[in-house]
């Protein structure tokens, strides 16, 4: 959804509006000058074959009867109280005024729409949107790591129409809704923006900007929007990423720190950075899973969990290793990282 230019595919087909580079009084002052214009070539034509033309009233055609039926002629069909008599005149009023006519009909038909009828169907189909955005999630920036974080998403199953792309770029929105996702032309760093997007209702939101202080600026903006609201963010310096902590990021991602964490784990084993990436990837043949302890499980340890491999508890946001005291016993509240089966294809050695 473009909210204001929201774009969904968002559940319903949305719109896409690229905002004129013509100001809007400019362009009405255009399509009014238009039509004056064109009534005025009418009028000159009809003066000069005014011998062509018949009045039934007093048989004499004036400047002011001729006035009369070109503004008459060109708006509706007449009244019949003026009339092209000549071959020449008839000739005139169906080939050029019955055209200039349609067009003239046109351009008001246009302008209604442009400047009030599709105004109020944009603020129509936009109210439908916003009341349809419960527990989606946001994503502001489409660049590279938006982009993969998206398709990610997808990979994952979850559906395009719960997602919510905000970026200022019409190229990025047309790549997000060709994934089917719901699209915002518009600056997260604004209030108005993510109110649109009802961020209130968001289950999460991904702030990828493609730099560090606008992506900062966006959490701050979404935080007193959202108090509750997970907000993942991505820093390409590592000194913001305390700054983002502090913005309200729920987590902060540093791909460059990623991407040398990679590196070193491989020259400890050529297979650690394979076996990270697998964990990371939708389609890998493990994968991490994030959940809260189920009843069943409440006071037995994370290693006699049956639905994977148990690797870390967060109590009360503090995280614990499947090897401390805290993970010998599952309380009520407590989110577990496992491993599980991942949807990818077992390797021929059987490995």
């Amino acid at each position: 959804m473009r909210i204001d230019q929201v774009r969904p595919t968002i559940g319903t087909a949305g719109f896409l509006r690229r905002r004129s580079s013509m100001p809007m009084w400019v362009d009405l002052v255009w399509r009014v000058a238009l039509v004056f214009g064109l009534i005025a070539l009418v009028l000159l034509l009809h003066w000069v074959g005014r011998d062509g033309l018949k009045d039934n009233l007093d048989n004499e055609i004036s400047f002011v009867d001729v006035l009369y039926f070109t503004t008459v002629t060109v708006t509706t069909v007449g009244y019949g109280d003026i009339v092209p008599v000549s071959p020449e005149a008839r000739l005139f009023e169906a080939l050029l005024v019955t055209p200039i006519r349609l067009f003239v009909w046109l351009i008001f038909l246009g302008t209604a729409y442009n400047l009030f009828l599709r105004n109020i169907f944009y603020r129509w189909r936009m109210a439908r949107i916003q009341a349809d955005l419960h527990n989606h999630i946001v994503v502001t920036g489409f660049g590279t790591s938006g982009q993969e974080a998206v398709n990610e998403l997808l990979a994952r199953g979850t559906d395009p129409r719960e997602i919510v792309v905000i970026d200022g770029s019409d190229k990025a929105l047309e790549l997000a809704e060709a994934l089917g996702c719901n699209i915002l032309c518009g600056d997260s760093t604004r209030d108005r923006t993510l109110k649109d997007v009802a961020i209130h209702r968001a289950r999460s939101m991904i702030v990828s900007a493609g730099r560090d202080d606008t992506s900062i600026l966006i959490t701050l903006t979404a935080r007193h929007l959202a108090p509750r609201l997970p907000i993942s963010i991505v820093v390409r310096n590592e000194d913001n990423e305390l700054p983002a902590r502090q913005a309200g990021a729920t987590t902060v991602i540093n791909p460059v720190s990623f991407a040398g964490l990679l590196l070193a784990g491989s020259t400890s084993g050529r297979h650690i950075a394979d076996y990270m990436a697998d964990l990371a990837a939708s389609g890998g043949r493990v994968k991490l899973n994030e959940r809260p302890a189920l009843p069943e499980e409440i006071g037995g340890p994370l290693s006699a969990i049956g639905t994977g491999l148990g690797v870390r508890i967060y109590r009360d946001d503090r995280p614990i290793g499947f090897w401390e005291d805290g993970a010998k016993r599952l309380q009520n509240g407590d989110l577990i990282i496992e491993i599980t089966e991942g949807d990818g294809d077992a390797p021929t050695d059987g490995s």
